[in-house]
């Protein structure tokens, strides 16, 4: 028994087949080429019979990829076997996967043949096969849900046939582990038995959500392929996942054992191809390759990570293609805060610390997650150089196209709150007058920009503005999700600098 696992990818076969996807012949050798660098062993380059554009594509693939093994699905139906023979010519390694549907359900509401007809259908499929090519690969369709006897003998019919790999699909993901390792220990152990050059492999389905689980069980009963496609896509709920697999048998050596040939630096990109190719988006928690896989929010595995990377990543984040990441958001705590502060090379006294901490910590419960651009806004509009003589604690604007606008504003100054409200030509002008009333400073807004920090209906934006106040003129900046908010902000910075600089006496000193 070889301790080689062979990774057989089937994104551009039965991964496509997932609704919306259409992959063009160009698609498909882009993606072909990537799984090579990835290494795996096999690539399906398609159903060569199914349609002109798979046959191309095939071929095409055939021609200009190199490393893998390249296959094409085939019925067994002499004219698919060769037009995928046919397709494959130009492949220095080539393999024809000959499929026929063993359950009592397919075979009697879809093949309308007997079990001795789909017998000697495979027999004959897989012998003409054979006649191609040497790697010849069988599958009896919906095995899971089908006579176990019948599996067995028709699986070894195929090997008496020729086929070198029986792969044994659990087409609609019905299976449980268990189940699953009972049939493929019965097909290792009375179908390929003592014969070395037989190949026992999986493909599973995720209906249930078990197709990894499966396959990786079976790994225990003998199976040596197995089959699965990038970000699990297939048809209904997918595929097992390539990616998965490859890593959980990376990770977990000891339980499986199993050497892989696969460069697993090239998991994330390639599923980034594939992704963007297929319109398919990944989910932001999908193990290995999604966005949030080694992203850390919570504060206190952010503490933990930044201590030692070990204590909350089983999986090294580069060893994928992708980097550890320490998100900011409403979990987050000091110690994180810190630590981007430290990378983006910000250095902040205790006060000035804790003005960005306190800000940082508002925008998250409403942004949910903050960038380091948006941590670089914040410092610079919460940790400037002029104190807060007035602080903005709340703004509420009223008024529309009908209504003149009205901007109630909260402000605090010695511990002690005072609430003004001043109308104007519009929300943000009546946010001014109301915060001019607050300073008691007649200024002049000369300069007004407003720049989004991220994208989305909760965009963080920030807003930077210059004031004039008598002959001088002060800048302030703003950072928040609501740019009113913002814009109310960049006017207090703005004028406590003003006030500062004056020497004001602000009202209620």
């Amino acid at each position: 028994m070889s301790d080689q696992l062979i990774i057989f990818d089937t994104t551009l076969r039965d991964g496509e087949q997932a609704p919306g996807i259409a992959l063009s012949p160009d698609d498909k050798v882009a993606i072909a080429t990537q799984l090579a660098r990835l290494r795996v062993d096999v690539i399906e380059a398609g159903f060569a019979a199914s349609s002109p554009g798979d046959f191309e594509a095939v071929a095409r693939i055939a021609s200009e990829v190199t490393g893998p093994v390249i296959a094409s699905l085939a019925r067994t139906h002499p004219d698919d076997i060769d037009q995928a023979a046919d397709a494959l010519k130009p492949a220095a390694r080539n393999r024809i996967h000959v499929f026929i549907s063993t359950s009592p359900i397919h075979m009697e509401q879809m093949l309308r043949m007997t079990p001795v007809e789909v017998m000697a259908a495979a027999v004959e499929g897989v012998r003409r096969a054979r006649g191609y090519t040497e790697d010849v690969e069988f599958s009896p369709q919906d095995a899971t849900r089908s006579d176990p006897q019948f599996v067995i003998d028709i699986c070894r019919a195929a090997v008496e046939a020729g086929a070198t790999t029986i792969n044994i699909p659990d087409t609609v993901g019905y299976a449980t582990p268990a189940e699953y390792v009972d049939m493929l220990t019965r097909v290792y152990d009375e179908v390929r038995g003592g014969n070395e050059d037989v190949t026992i492999s999986t493909h599973c389905h995720n209906d249930l959500g078990l197709a990894v689980a499966n396959s990786l069980a079976a790994i225990h009963a003998g199976a040596r392929q197995i089959e699965g496609a990038i970000n699990g896509i297939g048809e209904r709920a997918g595929n097992t996942s390539t990616e998965e697999i490859i890593m959980a048998v990376k990770t977990r050596q000891d339980q499986y054992g199993v050497e892989l040939a696969a460069d697993t630096t090239q998991l994330f990109e390639t599923s980034r191809l594939v992704s963007r190719l297929t319109g398919y988006p990944v989910q932001y928690n999908k193990a290995v390759v999604g966005r949030n896989a080694f992203s850390h929010e919570s504060g206190i595995h952010q503490h933990g990570v930044l201590r030692d990377r070990l204590t909350y990543e089983i999986m090294d984040a580069s060893s994928v293609g992708q980097r550890s990441r320490i998100v900011l958001g409403k979990h987050s705590g000091r110690a994180a805060f810190a630590d981007v502060l430290t990378k983006l090379g910000i250095t902040l006294e205790d006060e000035e610390f804790a003005r960005a901490f306190r800000r940082f910590k508002e925008l998250a419960d409403r942004k949910g997650e903050i960038s380091e651009e948006g941590i670089q806004a914040i410092v610079e509009a919460e940790a400037g150089f002029a104190p807060d003589l007035i602080r903005l604690e709340g703004i509420h604007v009223s008024g529309g196209s009908d209504e003149t606008p009205v901007a109630v504003v909260t402000v605090s100054q010695g511990g002690t709150e005072r609430r003004l409200e001043a109308e104007g030509d519009g929300m943000i002008n009546a946010a001014f007058v109301a915060l001019q009333d607050a300073f008691d400073l007649p200024a002049t807004l000369l300069d007004y920009r407003v720049s989004p920090l991220s994208a989305g209906a909760d965009a963080m934006a920030e807003v930077n503005v210059i004031v004039q106040v008598g002959a001088e003129t002060y800048s302030g900046r703003g950072v928040s999700t609501d740019v009113v908010e913002g814009s109310a902000r960049a006017f207090v910075s703005a004028l406590n600098k003003a006030a500062v600089d004056r020497g004001s006496a602000l009202p209620g000193t």
